[in-house]
């Protein structure tokens, strides 16, 4: 009996999907590097239907590529050719809330911004943020250890787990959904998974603290003209604001391209550096220590403009340009690199870049922006239209030359996004040969036939 036959026997008829017209959109995630369909589409809506399919697929010796949103962008929920797909999507919600622990549990296939405003509900914040809340899961986010915009003050992902349950590849089921913060009972499990794209186990379920809401959002848009100013801006903000939640920075060539490109006009003269900032604040505007501290900035010579937002749909605005909302109209074919070096050397690397890439590859665009407070820097690198030789045909060359200048400055060639299969090739500049024969070697114990996720991280 083929391993096909075998789970439409063991599972519900909606457990298992073989349409071709639903398993091509199983076929790539955001990245748009997947080539091929699955042979077939698990979508579980139990943690013991999954056990069950994975306890099937272990004795086939078949392989089963874990999805989520598929928000992604490292190629990491992409399916090669003969493999099975896993969708969470179906093992949803939001399963308790705990006021006095202050933890919610939630499913794996839970939409980040649903079990968002289920905390909002409750007057709570869930600590976890990224661009792409709407559509990608807490699974996924789990197995990515995704970082996002406020990892200044809440952390990485892992960073605000208190329990997780997981499947492993014969169908065990690790079940520890602990809320206590103190738990100092041997290996660390929740850290073990969490970063491992779906390689060691499925993520099921998860415990994460939650955050009390204290008081109201307040955003500003900031001019500068030095990298040592954004430095001093950032240091004088973390001293002046218990609740800063984002600093993020843009280079100059990032402000103006998607100023124009986007059709939004914020400072009339583009500044070298523009900082959005963000923080929460217990009293009303004009009465709290933002406006106070931004007035400080300003009379220090940090700043030399400040836009503040009145209104979310103005903060959204600010962030909008943040974001590169214009640039992948505008650059069509773009590349998006996302690594992590220190504070101190962002601005250099980022010098470096422009330089190194603009003499190898005339006419490209080199555009950067930053989670500054966390040592995060995204860089873009793209044509315009109607420049010969389209970006496929030089991606290679470019990734090279990136990646080769990531490992000069000692930065991770991945900050938030993961490994997959697109920086897989790269992977050694930023770990030693004995950090990946150990993790060769947790995956061998976990995964001693090899179906989870291969090919993706090693």
């Amino acid at each position: 009996m083929s391993v096909v036959d075998a789970l439409a026997e063991a599972l519900p008829a909606d457990a298992l999907i073989t349409d071709p017209a639903i398993l091509e959109g199983a076929q790539s995630d955001a990245s748009g590097t997947g080539a091929v369909r699955p042979v077939a589409l698990l979508r579980p809506s139990s943690v013991e239907q999954i056990s069950t399919a994975l306890k099937l697929c272990n004795a086939h010796g078949q392989a089963v590529v874990p999805q989520g949103g598929m928000s992604g962008l490292a190629g990491g929920a992409n399916p090669r050719a003969g493999d099975i797909a896993l969708s969470m999507a179906r093992f949803a919600g939001v399963e308790e809330i705990d006021p006095v622990a202050e933890t919610m549990t939630v499913r794996a296939g839970t939409v980040l911004q649903a079990a968002q405003q289920a905390a909002r509900e409750a007057g709570f914040a869930l600590p976890v943020d990224l661009g792409a809340r709407g559509s990608c899961q807490i699974g996924g986010i789990i197995a990515t250890n995704a970082g996002g915009v406020s990892v200044i003050r809440d952390g990485m992902t892992r960073d605000n787990l208190r329990g997780l349950e997981v499947v492993l590849a014969d169908g065990t089921v690790l079940s520890n959904l602990g809320k206590v913060t103190k738990n100092n009972t041997g290996y660390d499990l929740r850290h073990l998974f969490a970063g491992t794209e779906g390689t060691l186990g499925i993520i099921t379920r998860a415990v994460f603290r939650l955050r009390r809401l204290v008081g109201q959002q307040r955003t500003a848009l900031c001019a500068l003209d030095t990298y040592e100013d954004v430095i001093a801006f950032l240091a004088h903000a973390r001293a002046s604001l218990p609740g800063l939640a984002a600093f993020e920075a843009m280079w100059r060539d990032h402000f103006a391209f998607n100023q124009e490109k986007g059709g939004i006009s914020l400072f009339a003269d583009c500044p070298a550096y523009a900082v959005l900032i963000e923080a929460e604040t217990k009293a009303a505007a004009g009465e709290d220590g933002f406006d106070r501290m931004l007035e400080a900035a300003w009379e220090k010579g940090l700043i030399r403009d400040a836009l503040v937002a009145q209104s979310e749909t103005e903060a959204r605005r600010f962030w909008s340009v943040r974001e590169g909302e214009a640039m992948s109209q505008g650059l069509p074919g773009l590349l998006s690199f996302d690594v992590s070096m220190p504070i101190g050397d962002m601005d250099a690397f980022a010098t470096r870049c422009k330089e190194t890439l603009g003499q190898a590859f005339p006419a490209v665009h080199v555009l950067a922006f930053g989670h500054i407070g966390d040592g995060n820097l995204h860089v873009c690198a793209g044509f315009e239209d109607g420049i010969a030789d389209s970006i496929s045909d030089r991606a290679e060359a470019i990734e090279e030359t990136f990646y080769d200048l990531v490992r000069q400055f000692g930065g991770s060639i991945s900050a938030e996004h993961g490994i997959g299969t697109l920086k897989r090739p790269w992977l050694g500049y930023s770990r030693s040969e004995a950090e990946l024969a150990t993790m060769r070697a947790i995956k061998s114990a976990l995964d001693p036939n090899g179906i989870l996720n291969p090919g993706k991280v090693l």
